[in-house]
């Protein structure tokens, strides 16, 4: 047995060893390090920045001057060394790179202008690009030492990194960083200003506009585990009175699964700008800094935050805001890290920026009872450069008049060779078209491994076999069949598109989701879509016709939903209400397609955005689930959850999900949840224009349920219509969904059981037995339980959506009738 001192020297090493393993640096397998222009290498810190020579392999360049100075006006945050030399190109030239490890690298270019010899270099004017992606554009600098940074993923074995000079001038170069970046340091998506994720950050290339050490001195690269540099906020301030500087670095604690060290290093996290309340409870104002920015550009804001300030949790509240749009309101650090001082971040991506400026403000929350307060640790802002991705390296062109007739002469004879091939190319496609439309309406599906729809999954639903087969249809079809996509037929409109309404040659009615080439969900999606709904047939699952992938489009054409969204027939439409055995029969179909989608097959699919806007309505009501874009395969057998870029729309994301980065079938569960309270309560899941406390559906509506009063916020439409057991059940379900950890929630099996002991309550017949509370008692059960197989409850749930392991997750006493009407005979 260890004493009570063995025991706290052994816990105190193995918080030191976890310390250490949280602190450890990033180990870049890329790690290029160029001194331009130096005859031997240059040592800053711990790194060494070799010399660059052209017979090295790496360096192409048919004209270049070594260039050096020893002026004493050199002012870097890096080293003075760096600085000493330059390269100078008077044509293009390129370095190139072997990759190893494919992903996102910094790219990092020193320039310092000095004169040498006959050469200004505050004069020269260039270009830059890495792969043909141009980073700068006509870059001139003639004050002081800079660093241009960025960060792009390479998926390539080479990186080819070109100086372009502008004409008459040259292109120079201090020195140079190729340098692997972690994997998880950028993520597919971040916050947008409207509901739902952007998506595709991980093919953006960013640029470095402003790192921001907010509260704390300047972070240089040697104190930095990625050697950023971290500059001090107090320039950027508006109203320098108004914020005060914190430092509590000891305090900081990297939790497991949250940022570490290279997200940002401890002098960050450890010091924040703080609102200046000065003890005044009744401190009203926001703290706001101001930074410059190019106009014309979306910018990726990354909020580095960390409470080093409170002494409990829950005890700080505050709104963040960019350019006065709020990106988060009553943001609880402790809620979301479960303990004090643990580091935390967020992405938000603006809208095209139309200011050279961009204004980034916290204030405090105006919740009842919260001191006002607010902190900021670090800001990172980083311009979005895919606007400008794809150029080529644009390289200066030498025209002499005698040449310019025979350039104008070839010019011209190709421009007429090109026009005559397409206009010989557009009758034969014509011929051709009429030719398909004669033949056949369309053809089958060909897309890798899309050629059959159903396939081993169409038994067990009630779908004929015809209507497994999915179609590729041609585009000029679908252009007639929404009249030329004609907007007066526009049924809705979503991230990946617009849907109309079409009608086939034959009469049938069905969807069209015309893919807009501007969203930021594309082809990933189109496939995903494809290939889910070509596994999975269900009845209430939205069912796939067919697609169409030509002249670059991406369409999808499904069976068509008389009654649109139940978002539509809830809220926001002159729709009549729905009574309340419609919304309970609704939100059961839903959860067979969910439940379906959990078990039908070896791994289960997520779908990742459930909410009412993907749930549609047939001719008779019944539900459906649709939209499948974002859906994902679900964790091996062995395995708990699936790591992934959290997806999803706000208001409805699982909580769990969004700060672990892991997802589980249990995130579909809290979705659910949420619509359940949506259908009870008919409004918004998110309402800025209603009193704060009322603004998040899931948070208010959980106010009420447990405090036991939820029939005070229901649908004024079902006011005295629902029985109490039932509204109570109805509420413990819907609660049990938004429990905070996956592993409390119930599946969507015994979600499904529930919602369906919900419709029985509602509809059963009381009689008058003398020993039970109305509220408690089911004198006759409908058929649907009176007819239950015990075999058929155990072996599958596609007909009811029962299962003997989920009774007992009801607590009510009439359950004891219920199980009796399933185990006795005469109950079956």
């Amino acid at each position: 047995m260890l004493g009570v001192g063995e025991v706290k020297s052994l816990i105190w090493v193995l918080s030191l060893l976890s310390s250490l393993c949280i602190s450890i640096g990033f180990n870049p397998i890329d790690n290029y390090l160029i001194d331009c222009g130096s005859p031997t290498s240059t040592s800053v810190g711990d790194r060494v920045f070799v010399a660059d020579n052209s017979g090295s392999g790496i360096l192409s360049t048919p004209q270049n001057i070594f260039a050096n100075t020893s002026s004493n006006s050199i002012s870097s945050t890096t080293d003075p060394g760096l600085y000493q030399t330059a390269r100078i190109f008077k044509a293009t030239s390129s370095y190139k790179f072997r990759i190893q490890n494919h992903g996102r690298h910094w790219i990092r270019l020193y320039f310092f202008p000095f004169v040498y010899q006959e050469y200004d270099m505050s004069a020269a004017n260039f270009s830059v690009s890495a792969q043909q992606i141009v980073l700068l554009s006509d870059f001139q600098h003639n004050n002081g030492s800079i660093v241009k940074e960025f960060s792009m993923n390479i998926n390539a074995d080479e990186l080819l990194l070109e100086f372009i000079p502008s004409k008459n001038s040259f292109a120079f170069l201090n020195a140079l960083e190729v340098v692997s970046v972690p994997d998880n340091l950028i993520v597919d998506e971040a916050l947008t200003y409207r509901s739902g994720n952007y998506h595709g950050l991980l093919e953006q290339v960013l640029e470095t506009v402003h790192r921001v050490n907010m509260g704390g001195p300047l972070v240089s690269p040697l104190n930095d585990t990625l050697d950023r540099t971290w500059l001090p906020d107090q320039n950027f301030l508006r109203n320098k009175n108004l914020a005060k500087s914190v430092s509590n670095i000891g305090a900081v604690n990297y939790v497991a699964g949250g940022p570490t060290q290279d997200f940002a290093p401890n002098s960050v996290y450890g010091t924040a700008s703080e609102m200046n309340s000065a003890g005044d409870p009744n401190s009203n104002f926001n703290v706001t800094w101001e930074f410059n920015v190019d106009p014309g550009f979306q910018y990726l804001t990354r909020f580095h935050f960390c409470d080093i300030v409170s002494s409990s949790l829950n005890q700080l509240y505050f709104n963040v805001y960019v350019n006065a749009w709020m990106v988060y309101q009553n943001l609880d650090l402790s809620s979301l890290t479960r303990t004090l001082a643990a580091p935390y971040y967020v992405d938000f991506v603006t809208e095209l920026s139309a200011s050279s400026k961009l204004k980034i403000s916290i204030g405090p929350s105006k919740m009842n009872g919260i001191f006002p307060n607010a902190i900021l640790n670090g800001l990172e802002i980083m311009k979005m450069n895919s606007s400008i991705a794809g150029l080529g390296p644009m390289v200066p062109v030498t025209v002499s008049k005698k040449n310019v007739g025979v350039i104008v002469g070839v010019v011209l004879g190709v421009i007429f060779t090109v026009v005559l091939a397409l206009v010989i190319f557009l009758i034969w496609r014509r011929k051709r078209l009429r030719h398909d439309q004669s033949s056949k309406a369309w053809v089958p599906f060909s897309m890798d491994n899309f050629h059959s729809v159903g396939s081993k999954f169409s038994n067990r639903t009630n779908n004929s076999t015809a209507s497994n087969q999915g179609y590729r249809f041609p585009f000029v079809v679908l252009q007639d069949a929404t009249n030329n996509f004609d907007e007066s037929w526009v049924i809705g409109v979503g991230g990946f598109g617009k849907v109309y309404k079409a009608i086939l040659k034959d009469g049938t009615k069905v969807a069209v989701k015309r893919g807009n080439p501007r969203s930021q969900q594309g082809l990933a999606e189109f496939r995903t879509e494809i290939e889910m709904l070509s596994q999975f047939r269900h009845r209430h699952l939205v069912a796939l016709i067919g697609y169409c992938d030509e002249r670059n489009e991406m369409i999808l054409v499904y069976e068509y939903m008389e009654n649109g969204t139940l978002k539509n027939h809830l809220y926001a439409s002159e729709l009549p209400s729905l009574s309340w055995k419609q919304r309970l029969e609704i939100c059961i179909g839903s959860a067979r397609g969910l439940h379906y989608l959990h078990t039908g097959s070896a791994k289960a699919i997520i779908h990742r955005d459930v909410k009412s806007a993907n749930i549609l309505l047939d001719e008779n009501l019944m539900s459906k689930v649709a939209d499948f874009g974002l859906s994902k395969a679900g964790p091996e057998i062995d395995q708990t959850h699936v790591s992934t870029a959290v997806k999803g729309s706000f208001g409805y994301l699982d909580p769990e999900y969004f700060r672990r980065q892991q997802l589980t079938e249990k995130s579909d569960v809290y979705s659910f949840g949420v619509v359940l309270f949506e259908v009870l309560c008919a409004r918004p899941v998110i309402d800025p224009s209603l009193p704060r406390e009322m603004v998040n559906l899931a948070e208010w509506a959980m106010k009420w349920q447990k405090s036991g009063q939820l029939e005070q916020i229901i649908d004024p439409n079902l006011a005295g219509k629902i029985r109490a057991d039932s509204l109570r059940k109805f509420g413990e379900t819907a609660e049990k969904c938004l429990a905070e950890y996956g592993v409390d929630r119930p599946t969507m099996g015994d979600v499904l059981w529930n919602l369906e002991y919900v419709l029985q309550l509602q509809e059963a017949v009381v009689s008058s037995d003398p020993d039970e509370d109305s509220t408690n008692r089911i004198g006759e059960l409908s058929p649907l339980v009176h007819n239950v197989n015990l075999m058929d409850v155990s072996a599958t749930d596609e007909q009811f959506g029962m299962s003997i392991a989920s009774m007992d997750d009801v607590s009510e006493s009439s359950m004891s009738k219920v199980f009796s009407q399933l185990v006795k005979s005469e109950g079956r």
